[in-house]
């Protein structure tokens, strides 16, 4: 992966929040090193992040760069287009959403930098890489709601005539062949896209959820606090965006005919990942449905380390993913 992991970038940005001093303020949630939130509505993060941003890359022929979609919102998008053979080339389109525990990260983190301009250079699609509001700043469903924008948006060029007019979608998207795919908190939202895109005449080709955080209607310490801090308008454990095996109905109304489900052995949220997969069979869902569980990895472990040997072959099955019919 060395032609592609972006070798010759500059310009990184290191990022941690502005450390409040715990003595100066009353901690009223804690969830270090993730969050702290202050009384007087601070957030503390401590987990230092690296952000890169959009550039070319010659080695690959990749060019990537940013948008902005919801401006009241600063949501925006990070887009990587693939090396053109033609003016009018048609490219499938892959939607990407980051993970992060709803808390962290962004479209310009490093890491999802260099892993899309990979994906995208290997599988050659278009990439719309998802910047969405970040809690707990903005309680969820914020980051579901910027991410049906962004969706929306991508579609909005489906019509010549359409409003849409990003010149790189308008000539090379391919928009009969759209892909949902997001990793951790990531893949927790693009299931929840593939479930709005049921009344809105948009019909997805397919999903990949890579390490997806999913509840499992059991008790957990730490991450039940997590959700009811982030999601308080939430209905609870059990709520079909946090917990989508308490819900079979909605499951069998996916619209997607195919989906790659990834998760590993020593995984965090992998009883998450297998609870999804037997309820998306038990549902009556008609699409085909693959499971990737990788041997003795951890969570997103091709993110972390994408130069090892199962990083690639990870890579390679979401690239025949992605050129499937």
């Amino acid at each position: 992966m060395n032609d592609t992991s972006h070798s010759n970038q500059q310009n990184l940005y290191l990022f941690h929040s502005a450390m409040a001093s715990p003595s100066s303020t009353k901690v009223v949630h804690d969830f270090f090193p993730l969050f702290r939130v202050y009384e007087d509505g601070r957030v503390e993060r401590a987990l230092e992040q690296v952000f890169t941003p959009p550039s070319d890359n010659p080695a690959t022929g990749v060019r990537s760069r940013d948008v902005v979609i919801v401006p009241e919102h600063n949501v925006r998008a990070r887009l990587y287009l693939p090396k053109i053979t033609c003016e009018d080339q048609k490219l499938p389109v892959l939607v990407y959403i980051h993970g992060g525990a709803f808390v962290l990260n962004s479209a310009s983190s490093s890491m999802y930098d260099s892993y899309l301009h990979a994906l995208t250079a290997k599988a050659k699609v278009l990439t719309v890489s998802v910047d969405y509001r970040l809690a707990p700043e903005h309680k969820l469903p914020a980051c579901y709601d910027d991410s049906w924008a962004v969706i929306q948006w991508v579609v909005s060029h489906a019509q010549e005539s359409g409003p849409g007019s990003d010149p790189w979608l308008k000539s090379h998207a391919d928009l009969t062949r759209v892909f949902l795919a997001g990793d951790s908190a990531g893949g927790n939202i693009a299931h929840n896209m593939m479930v709005r895109a049921g009344g809105s005449g948009l019909k997805p080709a397919g999903m990949i959820l890579d390490h997806p955080y999913f509840g499992t209607g059991k008790p957990h310490e730490l991450w039940d606090k997590v959700w009811e801090c982030i999601y308080p308008e939430s209905t609870g454990m059990d709520d079909p965006t946090h917990n989508p095996a308490a819900s079979l109905e909605i499951l069998s109304g996916l619209l997607c005919s195919k989906i790659m489900l990834v998760i590993s052995e020593k995984d965090f949220v992998r009883e998450g990942g297998l609870k999804y997969y037997e309820a998306l069979k038990k549902s009556g869902w008609g699409g085909k449905l693959e499971l990737v569980d990788v041997e003795g990895e951890e969570h997103v472990f091709h993110l972390l380390n994408p130069t090892c040997e199962k990083a690639g072959l990870l890579m390679d099955r979401a690239v025949a993913f992605l050129n499937s019919l």
